[in-house]
């Protein structure tokens, strides 16, 4: 019986037909798009699918990046043994969708660019650009950290369609992806409603369980998920995510339009609410199910991310082909992580590194070198996963990781985009000392971690479970004592400050301090005396006020504002972004009609 404990059912034959072959038809589009595409494989095209993708492909595209292996399954564990505090990034979801369309999308159309470290050297240096580009890769590989399990048929399968297909594929691969999702968490949901009696039941028990208590306004900082830990940390957490991650920035700059781009994101961001939702209601779901005996307290499971495939197992079985659904929604997450790591991971490799170093490579070495790295950075996906399944907690572990990068980082963009007196000396200085301070909290973090009242985990009983047998009992019972007489470690005076500090507050703490820390030292270095950057590189008032209303006159190349090879120029071949020089073109078009 359901919520009662005890081992579950496993998979049958029609679970492994359902999971193979809903993998096998997502495979299957990537190879589609790669064989649709293959007499236009340029660099171009592979990296950025050419840049005529539309908007709602883009979208699901970047809602399905989003969710993870361990996001399918660790949001509805959070949901079930914290409550719903964390639906709070609903909020931090259209923050982000704002900055990132707003003043983001813009600047990286203006100045059509194909890697976002790109910008680092128009403003900055070389220097500076190399090591942005260098700790997004560090990032990237160890936050694409997935489950042991099912690594190496992930890599193959990525590595197959992420090599032939390149962004066009990855793309229309996530759409198909993103729908097996959702439809597992729906799954999910239904079953648990029908079993439970209805959906005012499920709320019920949540709210007696002290489930919905999501509004806190604690202004403590060491307060794992509270109001301002998930508005202010995670708003600039995930808009350092949306606005200057390779992975996320590469899709929407695919798009044939920048109002095709703008769009994508706030599609995106609709995109993320529903997600969540339904993550935290299947949290519920599954608490209003084990409220009276939790299979994590009576060791019916080793760890919280198993909770919602032992819930699947346990509601599911009866119905052949449902837990084959809800394993390939697992699985397509981790697909669509690690493709689309794979492909932003070329991107920035062969945009900021080989180009620059070889700029006489032609399209078509360029093509082949693409797909070198796609099957070189596979594998690398493959063998960090590995090494992924000998540790603990992931989902925490990465976000804070990205935290910890991503803060730095989005902070040296700030102040090129906002402070025209700061010059790469500041950035430099600021960039390494918002690192240093983030990887100080975050490796203390991890090494002492918070204390059980700052985490706020909510109480679980075992009341209605079924009484083990008395040889199991006597078994655990001193395995029980052991652990509550064991002497507790000392604890440094740093450990209940300082590295107890949310998670959610390493990006901002990372962003304060390198723009704190690069205005000081551009001041003193003279950057204010610099000679006048290019406007472009700026977000200005015109940006602020009315979005997007630029003049002709204000676009620009890549090729005007870093040196190459003439020879290097793609002339008319160069991609055209803004909506504005599609209107001239067009303009231009209908005078020569009418002359004629």
């Amino acid at each position: 019986m359901p919520g009662s404990g005890g081992p579950v059912a496993t998979f049958s034959v029609w679970d492994y037909v359902v999971f193979a072959g809903l993998i096998l038809f997502a495979a299957g589009i990537g190879l589609f798009q790669a064989i649709r595409g293959r007499k236009e494989a340029s660099s171009d095209e592979f990296l950025l699918g050419g840049r005529q993708m539309t908007a709602v492909p883009v979208a699901l595209s970047l809602t399905a990046s989003f969710m993870s292996g361990i996001t399918v399954i660790g949001t509805p564990a959070e949901a079930y043994m914290y409550g719903t505090p964390f639906w709070l990034f609903v909020f931090s979801y259209t923050i982000m969708s704002t900055i990132s369309a707003e003043l983001f999308v813009p600047l990286f159309y203006r100045l059509s660019i194909t890697s976002t470290y790109e910008y680092l050297e128009m403003r900055y240096n070389k220097l500076i650009r190399v090591i942005g580009t260098s700790m997004y890769i560090a990032q990237t590989v160890i936050t694409g950290l997935d489950l042991w399990g099912v690594l190496v048929a992930t890599g193959a399968i990525c590595i197959i369609y992420c090599t032939l297909g390149g962004l066009k594929a990855v793309i229309w691969t996530d759409v198909f992806q993103m729908i097996i999702m959702l439809s597992g968490f729906v799954a999910v949901i239904a079953r648990g409603a029908v079993l439970q009696g209805g959906f005012e039941k499920i709320w019920n028990d949540s709210y007696y369980g002290g489930r919905l208590e999501t509004f806190s306004f604690d202004p403590d900082p060491l307060r794992r998920h509270s109001f301002w830990t998930i508005v202010v940390g995670g708003s600039l957490m995930w808009t350092s995510m949306y606005s200057i991650n390779q992975s996320q920035v590469q899709r929407y700059i695919s798009c044939k339009t920048m109002t095709h781009a703008k769009l994508s994101l706030y599609l995106n961001m609709v995109g993320l609410w529903v997600t969540v939702s339904l993550a935290m209601f299947s949290g519920l779901t599954m608490y209003s199910i084990y409220k009276d005996c939790d299979p994590f307290t009576n060791k019916d499971v080793g760890a919280s991310d198993q909770l919602l495939p032992y819930l699947v197992m346990d509601i599911l079985a009866e119905f052949p082909g449902l837990p084959g659904l809800f394993v390939a929604a697992a699985y397509s997450g981790t697909l669509s992580t690690v493709s689309s790591s794979i492909n932003a991971l070329v991107a920035v490799t062969v945009e900021d590194f080989m180009k620059p170093a070889w700029p006489w490579l032609t399209e078509r070495q360029l093509s082949w070198i693409n797909m070198g790295m796609s099957v070189f950075y596979g594998g690398v996906c493959i063998g960090m996963a590995g090494v992924a399944s000998l540790m603990g907690n992931i989902l925490q572990a990465a976000l804070s990781i990205f935290g910890m990068i991503s803060g730095p980082l989005l902070g040296l963009y700030l102040l090129g985009m906002f402070f025209r007196c700061v010059n790469s000396t500041g950035g430099l200085v600021g960039l390494i000392s918002g690192l240093a301070i983030t990887l100080w909290v975050g490796i203390g973090a991890q090494v002492y971690p918070p204390l059980p009242e700052k985490t706020l985990r909510l109480s679980l009983s075992v009341e209605g479970c079924i009484a083990p047998d008395m040889n199991e009992t006597t078994t655990m019972t001193p395995f029980s004592t052991v652990l509550q007489t064991t002497t507790p470690q000392p604890r440094p005076a740093l450990a209940d400050n300082w590295y107890s500090l949310s998670y959610l507050y390493f990006c901002p703490v990372g962003i304060i301090v390198t723009m704190v820390t690069g205005l000081i030292v551009s001041a003193i270095t003279g950057g204010c005396k610099q000679e006048k950057a290019r406007p472009e590189l700026f977000i200005g008032k015109s940006d602020l006020i009315c979005f997007g209303c630029r003049s002709s006159d204000s676009e620009v190349r890549v090729s005007d504002l870093i040196e190459k090879d003439p020879k290097n120029i793609q002339g008319l071949e160069s991609p055209v972004f803004c909506d504005n020089e599609i209107a001239l073109k067009k303009k231009d078009y209908k005078e020569k009609i009418t002359e004629f």
